[in-house]
C-alpha cells in the first residue's frame, strides 16, 4: 500500500458548515440519496463505517473516481471510517455500460489491476488513527461461494421486474445488442457487497456516482430484506462541462490518475484549460478550499478573467492532491523553463518529454543542427530565407539561448539529455527536435 499523500493529509473540512452533510450539499456532491434527514442525522452523530467501490476494469483510476476518493476523504475528515473496496470479483464481470458489452479481462490482469488500484486508493485515505481506512476485496467473499449458494442465499431476494427497470439495464435491453446475464447479474453482486460489509464491519453508508444509483439501492434493499435494517446511500452528480460535454475527456481519452498513463504535466494542463464558467464548480468538487476562499476566487474570476488566476490555483491544487506537491512544482518549473524563465537542462528527461509532447516535433540527423536548418525542419520558418530573417532579427532561440549568427551550428554538448533541442521563434512559437543517434 502507498502512504497517504502529504497534500491530502494537510487538508480539512470547512468549519463554517454545521456538519459534513451540509458541506457536501453546498459543494454540489449530492444528486440523489436515501432519506435525507436520517442520513444527515447519522453523519452528524457518532462515527459510522461507509464504503465506496472501485472496479479494476483498467490499470488506473480516472477523474470520475477522483470525485469519489475526495468525497470519501471528506467523510473521513468528519470522523467516519472508510472502507475502500477494490472489486476483484466485480472487476471480472464489469458494470454494464450504456453502449455495449464489456470485454472481459483475464483473471491475471484483473488481479494485477486490483493491486494498482489499492495503492491509488491508499494515496487519498489515511490508514492511521481511530477511523483508519481499510482496503477490502469482494473476491474474498464471492470467490468461495458456489453458484447454487449464490442463487439460493442472495439471488432469491432480487426481483427481475425491478432489476430490468434500472436505467442502464433498461437502455441495454432496448438496444440491438441487448445485455448478457453476466452483466445483468452485476447489481446482485454489488448488493451482496453491501450486505457482507454490513455484517462484517457494521457498514451503514455506500457512496458512488448517480449513474450507479440502481446498484447502490440494490444493496440497501437487500439489507432491509435480509437483516431488517435501514442503511443509507447517496450518489454524486455526473460532472459535465457547462457546454454539456463529458468532463474528464481530452481528445477522446480519459484523464487517468496514474502518472504513467497521464503525466503530471498533462494533468496540470488539463486543469489550466478549465473554462471560466466551470472554475468555481471545479474548486467545490475537487479541492478542499473553504467557502470563503472559493467565493474570493469567484470574484477574482469575474473581475479579472484574463489573468486566469483561478485556473492556475485550481491546476496547482488538484495536481498536488493527485501527484503531490513536489511533482506539481516541477511541472510549473517546466512550464516556465519552456519560455525562457528557467533552466531547461534542470528538467529530467521524462518531464521534458511530457512538457513538449503537444509541440510540433521532428527528428533530424546529427549533421543537420544548423540554426537555419532547425527552424525550417520544425516548420517554425517556411523557408531558409525566412529562417535567416528570423535569426537576423534576434527571434531565434535554441534551448532558450538566442542565436544571431545565421551560420551557427548547435554543438552536441548543448543537447538536452544528449538528444533533444527545444527551438523557439519569438516568444511563443515552439518545436521539439530529437537528434537521431
Amino acid at each position: 500500500m502507498s502512504e497517504l499523500n502529504p497534500a491530502i493529509a494537510g487538508q480539512q473540512n470547512d468549519p463554517s458548515f454545521p456538519n459534513v452533510w451540509q458541506e457536501l450539499k453546498w459543494r454540489g456532491l449530492v444528486h440523489v440519496s436515501t432519506e435525507e434527514s436520517g442520513l444527515e442525522q447519522m453523519l452528524a452523530g457518532e462515527p459510522i463505517t461507509y464504503y465506496c467501490g472501485f472496479d479494476p476494469t483498467a490499470p488506473s483510476l480516472h477523474l470520475g473516481n477522483l470525485v469519489q476518493l475526495l468525497n470519501m476523504r471528506r467523510l473521513q475528515l468528519a470522523g467516519h471510517r472508510p472502507l475502500g473496496l477494490v472489486g476483484g470479483s466485480t472487476g471480472l464481470i464489469g458494470d454494464p455500460r450504456q453502449s455495449a458489452e464489456r470485454v472481459l479481462n483475464t483473471k491475471e490482469t484483473v488481479n494485477e489491476w486490483v493491486g494498482r488500484l489499492q495503492r491509488q486508493v491508499s494515496w487519498f485515505l489515511s490508514t492511521e488513527g481511530s477511523n483508519a481506512m481499510q482496503i477490502v476485496n469482494n473476491l474474498d467473499w464471492t470467490g468461495p461461494l458456489s453458484a447454487i449458494d449464490f442463487l439460493r442465499e442472495v439471488g432469491k431476494h432480487f426481483r427481475v421486474g425491478t432489476m430490468v427497470k434500472k436505467d442502464t439495464v433498461a437502455s441495454r435491453l432496448n438496444s440491438d445488442e441487448g445485455i448478457s446475464y453476466t452483466e445483468f447479474s452485476y447489481q446482485i453482486l454489488q448488493g451482496m457487497d453491501y450486505l457482507e460489509l454490513y455484517r462484517d464491519y457494521g457498514c451503514r453508508l455506500q457512496t458512488g456516482g448517480s449513474d450507479q444509483w440502481g446498484n447502490l439501492t440494490s444493496g440497501t434493499e437487500l439489507i432491509r430484506k435480509v437483516e431488517g435494517a435501514t442503511v443509507h446511500a447517496y450518489g454524486t452528480p455526473l460532472i459535465t462541462n457547462t457546454d454539456g460535454s463529458k468532463f474528464g475527456k481530452s481528445e477522446g481519452n480519459a484523464i487517468w490518475l496514474d502518472a504513467e498513463m497521464c503525466s503530471p504535466y498533462a494533468f496540470y494542463q488539463f486543469w489550466l484549460n478549465t473554462a471560466d464558467v466551470d472554475v468555481v464548480d471545479r474548486f467545490k468538487v475537487f479541492t478542499f478550499r473553504t467557502r470563503q476562499e472559493i467565493e474570493a476566487i469567484e470574484q477574482e474570476v469575474a473581475e479579472r478573467p484574463f489573468a486566469r488566476a483561478g485556473q492556475r490555483q485550481l491546476a496547482y491544487d488538484v495536481t498536488s492532491l493527485v501527484h503531490g506537491i513536489d511533482a506539481t512544482e516541477k511541472v510549473i518549473a517546466a512550464s516556465a523553463a519552456m519560455f525562457g524563465q528557467g533552466v531547461l537542462a534542470d528538467l529530467d528527461e521524462d518531464l521534458l518529454v511530457a512538457a513538449t509532447a503537444e509541440l510540433p516535433s521532428v527528428q533530424v540527423p546529427s549533421d543537420s543542427l544548423g540554426i537555419v536548418e532547425l527552424l525550417v525542419a520544425t516548420g517554425l520558418s517556411e523557408s531558409k530565407s525566412a529562417a535567416r530573417r528570423t535569426v537576423g532579427e534576434g527571434g531565434a532561440y535554441v534551448n532558450n539561448v538566442k542565436f544571431s549568427d545565421v551560420d551557427a551550428v548547435i554543438d552536441s554538448s548543448a543537447l538536452l539529455h544528449g538528444r533533444y533541442v527545444l527551438v523557439r521563434r519569438g516568444k511563443k512559437s515552439l518545436a521539439m527536435v530529437e537528434v537521431a543517434p
